[in-house]
């Protein structure tokens, strides 16, 4: 086993690996880049090297520079994670050259399932069933043309060197099929340097499962059974499970067995996965990720093995810790993913400072978060928005989805827009109970998992949700109020009491609050003595307080009635969060000039910092609203940035190359008919 190991990778998963190898003894070594300074993963290794600045293409995808903190730290092996080098066939093969094990497949296993093109015609070579589609080398848009037209729309287009949804989209008609091509190809080319694509018939309903395979260097190879992976937005995986929902041993069994010997085919070492497309009954090949994927974690838990601790056992020239006779499912294991994106927004990835963050607490076997964040901590525009992965296990599927909402629940994030509520939404869902999954679902059911915003907060919450708020404000100023006592020359001073008292009348103090989407509220608050608050709420009077409990943080007390909270205040701005969700306010000053509200539709702005890839219109031009106008590049996808009303284009801000910030004015226009 090795001595001392280089994560060549950062986040949740670079956090992950340092777990197992602690466990087993190894010395970590940690890369970072300028952005990731402070970042979780960097604390955690035995020692931490900078690699360059926040773009991944000048850090963590420079094979050279890892290569040679290899060389200087003393690792003798570098685990890549996932993405980035982790696919790279020449990073592996720079390894070998540099005398580091790479604990991955061989480059040549790389490359031969590394090609989505290549990997279907030898798996179609080897009779693994395929689904309709191209898969040749010529990319210019008349052979795609064609063939689309073969094949009959819908397709998919899809980059043939990557995955995890970069390069990669659905095409209805003809007219869609040049722009789709030339956007799949420049996210590809950002994301893998490779901007070849594949076409293939476009299945309307299908789900996707897929096999966990490992193989040793004396010639096992086993599958280790499969993964649901068919609740994807943006055809990116949000919730995985295993086993796969509806899966009888038969079917299990052939697949397992396709799986393997895809793997043998190419002479595959290592942790690696065969994605399969299943629908009507029949299973179709996909592509094989050569890595660790993001959701073994649900492996890990059906299983109650350590795939890090495999992949350095094999990686070290072990036989594989386990054979097919040995391997048994237990249970049933849930992953959500926690992103940082607005799923309202058509899942716009969000940046920001994450300013309060509490999670689930962690259970042995029934619970787990693999996260690379920590409260205080940024989200930035450089890499995957992903906050963490929350993993839950129970006896049965139900148990599982219950352990899941439980969990959600608990997750508190402020800072940064989430998919929280998503996922929460999800995890209530009759047809996800049901176990009825396939890769439409979020879309089928938006309606329900996304409902329009109500206009203020539901009922059971309004009182709580502004009783917090209104004794936040009283304990702040009970808090200065003390302070200053403390440090006056008659600290026992009535002037210095907070319980309100007053000669021949009550004292009380109105406040104003105003709920995200809703109408000002007026609380009037009585301090008491004791630290409690006589409250005037829209649903009556309580006598209110708050306590900080050291094992449950802040607890909100309405009449002898408790409930567990979670507090952020920013200025005037405060968040208050019940049972993991988040209930936004403002405080209004009555006496403040009314703040003016200007909406304008003329213009189009960067909603998150990025790059600009591509601008599709010129001055003059006349566009129809929601017509595309500007594409740019951020988190390691493309964003269409779209007219919000008909106009003819006036300036156009910003050229192909440039980095804008978030709120950068890109276009502007002439709002209405032209002349």
């Amino acid at each position: 086993m090795f001595r001392k190991m280089l994560i060549a990778n950062r986040g949740e998963i670079a956090c992950r690996v340092i777990a197992t190898a602690r466990r087993l003894g190894i010395a970590t070594v940690a890369v970072y880049s300028e952005a990731d300074a402070n970042a979780r993963h960097v604390r955690l290794a035995d020692e931490a090297w900078p690699i360059g600045p926040a773009p991944a293409r000048q850090s963590y995808l420079v094979g050279e520079r890892i290569l040679d903190v290899a060389r200087r730290s003393g690792a003798q092996a570098i685990h890549p994670g996932y993405g980035f080098l982790s696919e790279n066939a020449e990073f592996a093969e720079g390894c070998e050259r540099a005398g580091v094990t790479f604990i991955g497949p061989p480059a040549s296993a790389i490359r031969a399932m590394g090609s989505k093109a290549g990997s279907k015609a030898l798996m179609e070579r080897s009779g693994v069933p395929l689904v309709p589609g191209y898969h040749g080398e010529a990319q210019d848009l008349e052979t795609l043309r064609d063939v689309a037209a073969r094949i009959g729309y819908p397709v998919l287009i899809k980059a043939s060197a990557g995955g995890g949804g970069k390069g990669m989209r659905v095409v209805s008609s003809a007219g869609e099929l040049d722009a789709a091509v030339g956007g799949a190809k420049r996210e590809a080319l950002a994301s893998f340097g490779d901007d070849r694509v594949l076409i293939e018939k476009y299945l309307t309903r299908p789900r996707h499962i897929e096999i966990q395979v490992f193989a040793d260097t004396q010639g096992n190879t086993v599958s280790l059974f499969e993964r649901d992976c068919s609740i994807q937005r943006r055809h990116q995986k949000v919730l995985e499970e295993a086993p796969a929902p509806g899966m009888d041993p038969a079917r299990r069994k052939v697949m397992g067995e396709a799986a393997v010997a895809a793997a043998r085919a190419v002479g595959y070492v290592g942790a690696g996965t065969v994605e399969f497309i299943v629908e009507n009954g029949e299973f179709y090949f996909m592509e094989m990720n050569t890595r660790l994927q993001v959701e073994h974690p649900v492996t890990e838990m059906v299983t109650g093995l350590d795939l890090v601790e495999w992949q350095l056992r094999v990686a070290s020239g072990e036989p594989l810790p386990s054979t097919s006779d040995r391997l048994a499912l237990k249970g049933h294991a849930i992953e959500a993913r926690v992103y940082a994106e607005d799923p309202a927004r058509d899942y716009l990835p969000a940046v920001g400072t994450l300013v309060h963050l509490r999670q689930p607490r962690e259970e042995a076997g029934r619970v787990r978060v693999d996260t690379g964040v920590v409260e205080g901590g940024s989200i930035t525009p450089h890499y995957d928005p992903m906050i963490a992965k929350l993993v839950v296990w129970g006896e049965d599927r139900p148990a599982a989805v219950r352990q899941l909402a439980a969990a959600l629940a608990q997750y508190e994030v402020i800072g940064v827009a989430t998919n929280l509520d998503l996922l929460r939404s999800i995890a209530a869902h009759p047809a996800f109970e049901a176990g009825e999954l396939d890769t439409g679902f979020l879309a089928r059911h938006a309606d329900d998992l996304l409902p329009e915003p109500p206009p203020g907060l539901v009922a059971r919450d309004l009182d709580a949700v502004l009783a917090a708020a209104a004794l936040d404000v009283v304990r702040g100023h009970r808090e200065a109020v003390t302070s200053g006592a403390a440090a006056s020359g008659d600290p026992w001073s009535p002037w210095t009491e907070m319980d309100a008292w007053r000669m021949n009348g009550d004292g009380y103090q109105d406040l104003h609050f105003t709920p995200a989407g809703g109408s000002t509220v007026m609380i009037r608050a009585r301090p008491q003595a004791g630290g409690s608050c006589g409250l005037d709420l829209p649903g009556g009077s309580v006598i209110a307080r708050l306590v900080e409990d050291e094992g449950s943080g802040t607890v909100l007390v309405l009449d002898g009635v408790t409930r567990r909270i979670a507090l952020v205040r920013r200025d005037a701005d405060v968040t208050v969060v019940i049972e993991g969700r988040q209930h936004a306010l403002t405080r209004e000053d009555p006496l403040a000039s009314p703040r003016a509200e200007i909406t304008r539709n003329d213009r189009v702005l960067a909603p998150i910092p990025g790059s600009v890839t591509n601008v599709l219109v010129a001055p003059g031009d006349v566009v129809l609203k929601d017509a595309a106008l500007i594409v740019i590049e951020a988190m390691k996808m493309e964003l269409t940035l779209r007219a919000p009303a008909d106009g003819t284009v006036e300036h156009v801000r910003r050229a192909v190359g440039e980095m804008v910030d978030e709120g950068t004015e890109l276009v502007t226009f002439v709002s209405g008919e032209p002349p």
